[in-house]
């Protein structure tokens, strides 16, 4: 065997001192998954030594790798003689290193990136394959962080913000979604307009924040009395509206007691005044008289101001 030249043995300190050195985890497995190399990286993240791991088969070593899912990629990269890749989304991570960088500390353990690669001895044959791990965590935890910040401006986009029910655009769609379903299917469903009795004269005596403070009261009522199934929204001003499926007019009677009786016996505590108000309730069961969505919201208006001009404090079923 002929002997390496200084050049040459040059040459191999440097690329061994590379190989340790780089930022990139390096694992070289013969084909029975035994640890053949273990960079410094490695070393450094697993708190294992690459004399310690030598000749250790990586699922001992590691026990929770998915072992079905790495042996099915590494047989493809061995039959085929081809690389293949897996990003931090479609599995989080290979091994489970705890994150070490101090931007994305957050983050619970490290998101990586994986290639695995085949090496073919001198007869061309694969005989052993080379994991290549990348610390993505900052690339991960910066886009995770932008998806949060998406979801949460959808959902502003949705909410109104002085009660966080539903805002009137919203609502409507959902309230013609519910409509549509009864065209389609028929079931029982109940529409509920209400809105606050004398709410000008509050805001005149009291102030606009106190008229504010009065309205998120009346919203985090409603929604204490309500079921998961159901929603409320905003429609404007003072006026609020509740979708109620599968409910039929006694069902939907039933919860508004509940709604108008908590509104009129708990006072709004504000700066020291004490504001006990009241709503009118208006209520109407979906037919096959309405045409859309809007002439059924029409109905449940129209048995609001029934109840208004009934006196105030009160319940009216359309008919």
């Amino acid at each position: 065997m002929p002997s390496l030249n200084s050049e040459s043995l040059s040459s191999f300190h440097w690329m061994a001192n590379m190989v340790e050195s780089v930022e990139v985890g390096l694992v070289v497995l013969d084909l029975d998954f035994r640890v053949q190399m273990w960079n410094g990286f490695m070393e450094h993240h697993s708190g294992m030594t690459a004399s310690k791991v030598h000749n250790q088969v990586l699922f001992e070593l590691f026990p929770d790798i998915p072992r079905a899912w790495l042996s099915s990629k590494v047989e493809a990269v061995t039959q085929l003689n081809t690389r293949a890749f897996t990003s931090w989304e479609q599995r989080p991570y290979l091994l489970r290193f705890r994150n070490t960088r101090p931007i994305t500390g957050t983050e619970e353990f490290m998101y990586q990136n994986l290639t695995i690669s085949p090496l073919c001895g001198p007869s061309g044959k694969v005989e052993k394959v080379c994991l290549m791990i990348y610390d993505v965590t900052d690339i991960a935890s910066n886009k995770r962080a932008l998806e949060r910040a998406n979801d949460q401006l959808a959902k502003l986009s949705m909410i109104d913000r002085l009660t966080g029910l539903l805002n009137r655009g919203t609502w409507e769609n959902l309230l013609d979604a519910e409509f549509s379903r009864y065209r389609r299917y028929g079931s029982n469903s109940t529409l509920v307009m209400f809105d606050i009795d004398h709410f000008k004269a509050i805001n005149d005596r009291f102030g606009h924040l106190v008229g504010d403070e009065v309205i998120r009261h009346t919203a985090a009522t409603t929604r204490s009395h309500l079921r998961h199934s159901d929603s409320a929204g905003r429609y404007g001003g003072e006026e609020f509206g509740i979708i109620l499926p599968e409910t039929d007019t006694e069902g939907a009677l039933t919860i508004c007691k509940r709604i108008l009786n908590a509104i009129s016996r708990e006072p709004v505590t504000v700066d020291s005044h004490n504001i006990t108000y009241t709503i009118s309730i208006g209520v109407a069961p979906l037919t096959d008289r309405p045409k859309n969505y809007m002439a059924w919201l029409e109905q449940a208006d129209q048995a609001m101001y029934s109840a208004k001009q009934a006196g105030r404090n009160q319940i009216v079923t359309f008919s």
